[in-house]
């Protein structure tokens, strides 16, 4: 699963700042919005020459891809500078773009240093993983979704406080979860930026919805990533474990802003995200 992961985030060039994104074999459905963020993240990292490494990306979602078929992703090299430079890139399918996405380079310096702290949590090790709670609901999911659910995963992921799918109740809009990539990978960094900014799309859009007490296994709801951001600060590896933690500080008019912080199992801060996100409720709750 590891290196089906690396081979979908592998873009293909087929002519200067042209990328072909291949397509999840089997898929039929939408396409899982980190895919589109890290094949155009990788199809920016590649018209950029090293030292320069990415620290941060900005993406709009304009359109639902479709997973059969592959993505195109043109790259503008709009600024070449002594320290930075920036990409921009479109994402294209049968020829319509379904994401914008800005990407900033920096040749890497020393500097200043401050960074938040851990929170204090449970260790991976200790906590179950999420497929093991999915598999306990057994029959209580309808199959089609159980089938969805229950496919092998190229990231593993525990969480920490682990919501009730099936009876959820208001909680506060935060959340941690440990993730990480099934198996080991090779040690190109830019191939581990990418897969951690794929990752970044789980689990955020949830947090705004935790207040109220819905979820969209058991509820009419429409939900879409609006937006997305992430800045990168230090070196990691996605083949480890690795702690994010949410929160959502505000929701209404059918969307969710939501925050994220990424840190290593030593506690370093490597990476920041934000995402806004739609969360309709089509129908009303049962009692509301």
């Amino acid at each position: 699963m590891a290196q089906g992961l690396v081979a979908l985030l592998d873009v293909e060039e087929i002519d200067t700042d042209l990328y072909r994104g291949a397509r999840r074999p089997g898929g039929e459905g939408r396409v899982f919005g980190g895919q589109v963020i890290a094949q155009a993240l990788q199809a920016a990292q590649r018209s950029t020459e090293a030292p320069r490494i990415a620290h941060s990306l900005h993406a709009y979602f304009m359109r639902p891809g479709d997973e059969r078929y592959p993505i195109v992703y043109r790259v503008e090299r709009d600024f070449e500078g002594r320290s930075f430079a920036t990409r921009r890139v479109i994402a294209m399918q049968k020829g319509k773009p379904i994401l914008n996405l800005a990407c900033s380079f920096q040749t890497p310096e020393e500097g200043l240093h401050h960074q938040d702290a851990m929170p204090d949590v449970p260790a991976p090790d200790t906590l179950t993983p999420e497929r093991e709670l999915l598999a306990a609901l057994g029959d209580q999911i309808p199959e089609p979704l159980r089938a969805f659910l229950s496919r092998p995963r190229p990231i593993e992921l525990r969480p920490v406080d682990p919501r009730q799918l099936l009876k959820p109740e208001p909680r506060a809009p935060s959340q941690s979860i440990w993730f990480r990539l099934v198996a080991p990978v090779g040690d190109d960094p830019a191939l581990h930026r990418a897969i951690l900014a794929y990752a970044s799309d789980f689990a955020l859009l949830g947090t705004s919805t935790l207040p109220h007490a819905v979820h969209w296994l058991i509820d009419d709801m429409q939900t879409a990533s609006l937006d997305h951001a992430l800045w990168l600060h230090e070196p990691f590896r996605a083949d480890e474990w690795l702690l994010y933690t949410t929160d959502s500080p505000w929701a209404g008019h059918a969307r969710g802003f939501n925050r994220g912080r990424i840190f290593t199992s030593d506690g370093r801060l490597v990476a920041s995200v934000a995402q806004e996100g739609l969360i309709r409720l089509r129908s009303p709750k049962a009692g509301v």
